[in-house]
């Protein structure tokens, strides 16, 4: 055993901590990661908006992965640190833990509290440059892998790298270029990820200009965000496409001292609609908390206890003499809730969750007060909430109760598994695949040509559900989706445990046409509202099959669209009279050896994994297309066709 001494003890100066660890201060070096950069140095533009210094934020996806952002505020100081000796633009790029939102002073509230957001994208980047501009001139830094090249000085206008934007009289400009050492899986941002947050911070900060450009493409694409309604307006975003059961979104707002001298602004809009889905957003210093924390709890509380006080003292009482759960009053609810806080306690560097316990008693009582005073003087809300929520205490009872019937049917049952389900023999879920085929002559072909070891076959045959216009009492109990969940084996709907499904990927496997899509559009609608972490987590894929198969001179060419089967045909050099061309109607066509080689085999298939880059959007789209509300669909078709017209399917 070698000797550990004093000369064993490693002190990482600078910058060369984040490098050496970059998962504990942006929480992962995937994608996630990569797009953590741009968000903390948008953050730090945020800060300045909500001080009321910032109006107009412009995000740029350059060529080579490159990102500029830009602001219009105050502008990071330049003049040099009394104790440091260096630029104070130097100090907020290279040193953790150095900014201006530690005493208050400059930020009564702020996103950015630890003091790392900038010098970690500085840390994680090839290099990266800095421009201030103030007081008429403009001060420029360049970095590399976050150590300075030269000292703050002064830089020409006519030298700046890039075209006149929010900062051209004042304000800041980072500018890098992520460090593929460090972001291995990938340096490419996506603009629809980028975009979902951009346009959140938009609603979140009423008259806030935010505009991302994305340049990578031959004709740059734009989204300019902008929204004076704030969180109201979100919450009517959100609905877009649904039937809601009153007009304007409920707003409640206020401020309240949290017990430690601090004042806490609360904005809250809730709003309900005729669907069966929860949608849910909550944000603290305007940073989306996705796991939530002590602020959407005493929200959550409040709401569940204010109605359920109302269901006392009205006729609703007579259909439903128990009491609400918070599952009741939130079905069907969409709700945007949003607080500042001078001194937040985050749960981690990527603020996912807020843990300040006081929160929950501002939110608490703020909410219970402004609800109880609105249902007073808006009984006919108030009886339309309640009714429904009665509705969805019902439908709550009915699926417990068929979910015991399904347990006791599988105990009885030693295998617990349908019996359409082929399995394979690997136990570990990470190695397991489950094929999901519609159709028996399908499946039968899939069963044949498989892998047995890893690969599962699940047939499914009849109509599919559109769980989109049902409660989960009815997707419990019905026969098409019992197999799935029982297949997967992680439960459905608020019962679902990631951790226990069967199956790391679960791919759809449909005919390449139209029959082919409704069915893959179905059951993407099932997953996401009622096993969303299986896409979240990127266990959802679609088999992609081919549409042609070509034969000649006893060579086989499967083709997936006709600009491939058209190249192959061009390459061949073949007189196409000569060529056997067949073109697939159904997977059941293929025989098993066949299915295999071109849908099935990892080596040589292709498959598309199923993302959630923007929630808002997917939200509004599966309400859009799947839901009971008729004229945004016909809306959304009539404005999408031209995009399909060309399409052979």
């Amino acid at each position: 055993m070698s000797e550990y001494s004093a000369e064993n003890i490693q002190v990482l100066k600078g910058l060369e901590a984040v490098r050496q660890r970059p998962g504990m201060y942006i929480g992962t070096t995937g994608i996630d990661g990569l797009h953590h950069l741009v968000f903390e140095v948008v953050d730090n533009s945020i800060d300045e908006a909500m001080q009321g210094h910032c109006d107009t934020i412009l995000v740029v996806l350059e060529k080579d992965d490159i990102v500029r952002v830009e602001d219009n505020g105050r502008g990071i100081p330049i003049d040099i640190h009394s104790e440091e000796k260096v630029s104070a633009l130097e100090l907020v790029m290279t040193r953790l833990h150095a900014g201006g939102k530690f005493d208050k002073k400059s930020y009564s509230v702020s996103g950015g509290l630890h003091g790392v957001g900038v010098s970690v994208v500085n840390a994680l980047s090839t290099w990266c440059e800095a421009f201030v501009h103030k007081d008429g001139k403009i001060s420029v830094q360049r970095y590399k892998i976050g150590v300075p090249e030269f000292p703050t000085r002064e830089c020409l206008r006519s030298l700046c790298p890039y075209p006149p934007g929010p900062a051209e009289t004042r304000g800041t400009v980072v500018r890098w270029k992520s460090d593929p050492s460090i972001f291995k899986e990938t340096t490419s941002y996506s603009f629809d990820a980028l975009s979902n947050r951009l346009r959140e911070l938009a609603f979140l900060n009423k008259g806030l200009s935010i505009t991302i450009r994305d340049e990578r493409l031959s004709t740059p694409k734009t989204h300019v965000f902008k929204f004076d309604g704030g969180v109201q307006s979100f919450t009517t975003y959100l609905n877009e496409g649904k039937t809601t059961l009153y007009n304007e979104p409920i707003f409640i707002s206020g401020s309240r001292d949290d017990g430690f001298g601090n004042m806490i602004d609360v904005e809250v809009a809730v709003q309900h609609n005729n669907g069966f889905s929860e949608i849910m957003y909550s944000f603290v210093n305007d940073i989306n908390t996705r796991e939530g924390g002590t602020h959407l709890v005493g929200f959550k509380s409040a709401l569940t206890h204010t109605l359920n006080e109302f269901l006392k003292k009205s006729k609703q009482v007579k259909k439903f003499d128990e009491t609400f759960s918070g599952d009741d009053v939130r079905e069907g609810l969409t709700a945007v809730l949003s607080v500042k806080v001078p001194n937040p306690q985050f749960e981690g560097q990527t603020k996912g969750k807020l843990g300040n316990s006081e929160i929950r008693n501002v939110v608490e009582n703020l909410v219970n007060e402004q609800l109880e005073l609105f249902f007073d003087t808006h009984p006919d809300i108030i009886n339309i909430i309640l009714e429904k929520s009665v509705l969805s205490a019902k439908a709550r009872i009915a699926a417990r109760q068929a979910r015991d019937a399904a347990r006791r049917k599988n105990a009885m049952d030693s295998a617990g598994l349908p019996g359409k389900l082929a399995d394979c023999s690997e136990k570990n879920p990470a190695l397991r695949e489950l094929f999901i085929v519609e159709g028996d002559s399908a499946g039968g072909s899939a069963k044949m040509g498989r892998n047995r070891k890893y690969q599962a076959i699940l047939s499914l045959f009849g109509k599919m559900l559109n769980v989109e216009k049902t409660r989960i009492e009815k997707v419990i109990t019905n026969e098409k989706l019992q197999p799935i969940i029982a297949s997967i084996g992680a439960g459905v709907g608020d019962e679902f445990n990631i951790d226990k499904i069967r199956y790391h990927k679960v791919i759809i496997m449909a005919d390449a046409d139209v029959d082919g899509s409704h069915i893959r559009t179905l059951l993407l609608t099932f997953f996401y509202r009622y096993m969303t972490p299986l896409i979240e987590y990127g266990h959802i894929f679609l088999a992609m099959p081919p549409l042609y198969k070509l034969s000649y001179e006893r060579k086989t060419f499967y083709a997936f669209d006709d600009t491939e089967k058209d190249k192959l045909l061009a390459e061949s050099g073949r007189d196409p009279e000569k060529i056997s061309l067949q073109r697939y109607k159904g997977l059941g066509e293929m025989n098993p050896d066949q299915l295999w080689e071109t849908t099935m085999d990892p080596n040589r298939r292709f498959i598309t994994q199923v993302h959630l880059d923007d929630a808002v959007e997917a939200e509004r789209i599966f309400s859009t297309l799947m839901g009971e509300n008729v004229v945004p669909r016909r809306q959304f078709i009539e404005e999408n066709a031209l995009l399909v017209s060309n399409l052979d399917v």
